[in-house]
């Protein structure tokens, strides 16, 4: 009998909904304090994930969500890189 591998699920600070890491974009804090978007899932910092949707993305801007769960101002073009990353044009 073969086991299968756990799927590691993060929550969406948009829709606050379970996901599959995989399918969300996560956003870091460096300890630098630099605000990124890692593609790999691997650099260090405080990260905070939010879903490909264009509606998450707007709900999560509108509501400060990413910014309380990174614990600091997200300049609006990092808005910008992850509408663009979700396949959208611009957010709210």
């Amino acid at each position: 009998m073969l086991k299968q591998r756990k799927i590691p699920m993060r929550m969406c600070v948009g829709c606050r909904e379970m996901k599959p890491k995989a399918e969300l974009r996560r956003v870091v804090k460096s300890p630098e304090g630099v605000i990124s978007i890692d593609l790999r899932g691997k650099a260090p910092g405080r990260g905070a994930y939010v879903c490909a949707n264009p509606e998450c993305l707007k709900k999560a801007e509108k509501t400060r969500a990413l910014e309380r769960a990174l614990e600091t101002k997200i300049d609006r073009e990092v808005y910008e890189r992850l509408a663009a990353e979700c396949g959208q044009g611009e957010t709210v």
